[in-house]
């Protein structure tokens, strides 16, 4: 009953909060504290990407990462899911990115292809119904789900042919604030014509506007939610299983990390509320304003100036503080302080040479700069471990509080020997 209540004005009946675990994977007493509050907001399922995180055994155990959850763990994952009423739906890989776009391009396909009726697209096709039909035939009750992209340009007569419908059902993606609104009602209609029963839609909350993004706009993602909710309204409600609200930790294995879970939380709710009472509104602002216990809500800055109550919000007002002030306020004292260009240049400090009496007008300014950036990363390093494992932290550290730190560090550390050399 609760939930019918809860998605009343919502044309999905899912609301799906992906959880990608190829970066920066939560501790699981970080996800006791957050699963309560992605049901607050108006989710009523995960879809969890385990990738290197699941404990893997036998063949497969290379696979695990080194901080991979235990079986226990996964276990408390789902127990806690069941407690806060979310459904779960694991994401497995089988054929990711890193196949698809090379595909036909090995010996065996090659020859295959040869074939005047076969194609790369049926080579696909057969290969997602082989990986479909052995889940189905082991696992009745379970229906596949499939990213939608490798089946959108697939011509209508093939995509019947192939048979897949019967054995999956199709989520189709797209992460854009300007998605277009005619050619997905396009797209499900072909779906639909093409014996698809069911169909899904993936949104973005985070990780959808650049590989090296660290601070989530929100304004991009609602507009994103909005569109998707036009093309809903627009979609038979018994085809509509439900939506993912997807937020990617990396773009791929290879790539840095993307926007830290807790940063994205602000625009996770917008997005959850938005779907949940149709759109955007005031009341909309003020429940997530009250949900996340922040003063003021803004969509379309940064939001640097409100720090909220939410389990993560140390992070998400530390990670804005960082992103905003640390480099510009280190370029502003090496490059833009006149008598740290004019009296402490490369060339000073590579000799040691300083004014005795100009560097009392820079010494004290890389001194307190200094003290405070070590301050704030103690802090940020302390909120990062309560959530994080240690390769995530050293990871998002090295790649966005060092380089500017340690530039800072260098100059106060040329300055003492400078003065050491003098006296």
């Amino acid at each position: 009953m609760e939930e019918n209540k809860m998605t009343v004005s919502s044309p999905f009946g899912l609301h799906l909060v992906h959880l990608d675990l190829k970066g920066a994977p939560p501790k699981v007493s970080y996800l006791a504290e957050i699963f309560p509050l992605f049901r607050t907001l108006g989710a009523n399922g995960l879809l969890i990407e385990y990738e290197d995180m699941f404990p893997y055994e036998g063949e497969l155990k290379p696979l695990r990462a080194e901080h991979a959850y235990s079986a226990s763990e996964i276990k408390e994952i789902l127990n806690l899911a069941k407690l806060h009423e979310l459904e779960v739906i694991p994401l497995v890989q089988t054929f990711g990115h890193m196949e698809v776009y090379y595909l036909g391009e090995g010996e065996e396909s090659k020859q295959w292809l040869q074939k005047e009726e076969n194609s790369t697209e049926k080579l696909c096709l057969s290969h997602m119904k082989a990986v479909a039909s052995c889940m189905v035939s082991s696992h009745p009750a379970v229906k596949p789900i499939v990213w939608d992209d490798m089946l959108r340009g697939v011509s209508e007569e093939t995509l019947t042919e192939s048979g897949v419908a019967q054995l999956m059902e199709p989520m189709i993606w797209d992460y854009a604030p300007d998605l277009d609104e005619n050619d997905k009602v396009l797209l499900v209609e072909k779906y639909h014509k093409c014996g698809f029963p069911k169909l899904w839609f993936a949104s973005a909350f985070k990780g959808a506007t650049g590989a090296n993004q660290s601070l989530t706009l929100i304004g991009h993602h609602l507009k994103n939610h909005l569109q998707w909710l036009k093309v809903a309204n627009s979609t038979p409600a018994d085809m509509l299983q439900g939506i993912a609200l997807t937020g990617w930790q990396r773009y791929d294995h290879f790539s840095v990390l993307c926007e830290l879970l807790p940063v994205g939380i602000p625009s996770l709710a917008v997005c959850l509320q938005a779907l949940q009472n149709g759109g955007y509104s005031e009341k909309v602002k003020e429940n997530v304003e009250k949900q996340l216990g922040l003063s003021s809500l803004e969509i379309d800055t940064f939001m640097s100036e409100s720090s909220g109550t939410f389990p993560g919000s140390d992070i998400f007002t530390l990670v804005t503080q960082v992103c905003f002030y640390l480099k510009p306020s280190v370029d502003e004292l090496l490059e833009r302080n006149r008598y740290v260009t004019g009296w402490f240049s490369p060339y000073h400090r590579k000799r040691k040479i300083v004014h005795p009496i100009m560097m009392h007008h820079f010494q004290p300014d890389a001194l307190s700069l200094l003290d405070k950036w070590n301050a704030v990363m103690q802090e940020l390093q302390a909120a990062l471990n309560r959530v994080f494992y240690m390769c995530t932290l050293e990871e998002w550290m090295e790649e966005n509080v060092h380089p500017s730190l340690h530039k800072l560090q260098e100059v106060v550390d040329d300055l003492d020997k400078a003065i050491q050399a003098q006296s």
